[in-house]
């Protein structure tokens, strides 16, 4: 087969974290679903999830050690070690969740936790090195500095390449670069979630931070795969647990939808695909700005979807459509948003 045969149908890439950075596709996969938060999982189907994902040219690949207790680090690892040349592992810290009660969460970002997790997350995975390592959630009781310190000692170490942070301030994000560099930042961002670019997306653009839009299809929500978690997903489905997603608010917030399928139906594509085109497109909306955002599925059939919307062109007229959509939207992201950066802003 020809290199041309080979690359045909991938998708385009992009420098992750500046012009030494890896080079990654425009689109990367969040792999938490594959076994954990969205209820039950067809191991199979997700494993060749993975494999068809790279075929398209996706090489970043997401995980977190708070990700089913380090289960899911340990489900992707037979990929990783298949494929090491091939991709961009990533993986954070920091997160870890009370088995008995999973709304109640512990943050640390101390100099000994940051290395514990190194450590483990590196036995989990399988790898001498971790191409992203993200600290996952701000600990306000640790310097942000402090923390970026402990990070910055395991790229010396060779036991990181680059750094990444998420869910942090402008502020924050400005402060740990001056430490190290910082390559990426991921937070939420989509049609429905847009409060960082009132402050933190500039900041990126600014020092060259690539942004990793995590849950551009609002958790599913944006694609019309459900319109009340309460009543249509399982009860091991974190998604219930949030407020925007079922009763009052989940049916206002589905009559957000019209023009993105409108939009779709002119198209002919689904909702899903002008979701993530219209993320997509937010580096020329913030010109000098990467994003490279990791949608979630564990089906090849939704992965080939989400890298066909990276070819969609949304006009000047359907982005203004869509612009006044995260505005109407009617409840938070986070039962408690100081979880998120927006807690702090």
């Amino acid at each position: 087969m020809s290199s041309e045969q080979q690359n045909a149908g991938k998708i385009a890439t992009a420098r992750l974290g500046g012009a030494n950075g890896p080079e990654v596709g425009v689109q990367g996969l969040g792999c938490m679903g594959m076994s954990f938060a969205y209820g039950p999982t067809d191991a199979d189907e997700a494993r060749a999830t993975l494999e068809r994902a790279l075929e398209l040219g996706v090489t970043l690949y997401d995980t977190a050690d708070v990700y089913g207790a380090g289960e899911n680090e340990k489900f992707i690892a037979p990929f990783v070690a298949a494929h090491r040349d091939e991709i961009t592992l990533a993986t954070k810290f920091s997160l870890s969740l009370d088995s008995s009660d999973p709304a109640k969460r512990s943050i640390r970002n101390d100099r000994p936790y940051v290395r514990q997790c190194v450590e483990d997350s590196l036995r989990r995975l399988g790898v001498d090195e971790i191409d992203l390592y993200y600290m996952h959630r701000r600990d306000v009781s640790v310097p942000i500095e402090e923390t970026a310190a402990s990070m910055a000692e395991l790229v010396q170490e060779g036991k990181v390449r680059q750094l990444g942070l998420s869910e942090v301030t402008a502020q924050e994000l400005r402060a740990a670069h001056a430490v190290h560099p910082i390559a990426a930042l991921q937070s939420e961002w989509s049609l429905f979630s847009r409060d960082i670019e009132n402050n933190v997306v500039g900041a990126a653009r600014e020092l060259g931070v690539t942004v990793v839009p995590y849950s551009p299809l609002g958790r599913g929500f944006l694609t019309g795969s459900f319109t009340d978690a309460e009543k249509e997903l399982t009860a091991d489905d974190f998604r219930r647990h949030q407020p925007r997603y079922h009763g009052a608010n989940a049916a206002a917030n589905a009559a957000l939808l019209e023009p993105v399928r409108r939009i779709a139906d002119a198209h002919g594509a689904t909702p899903g695909q002008i979701a993530l085109a219209w993320v997509q497109q937010r580096s020329r909306v913030w010109d000098g700005l990467t994003v490279v955002p990791i949608p979630g599925t564990r089906k090849r059939s939704r992965v080939e979807e989400n890298t066909a919307a990276t070819r969609i062109e949304l006009s000047a007229d359907e982005l203004e459509l869509l612009e006044p959509v995260a505005g109407r939207v009617t409840g938070d992201r986070y039962a408690d948003m100081s979880f998120s950066s927006a807690g702090r802003e």
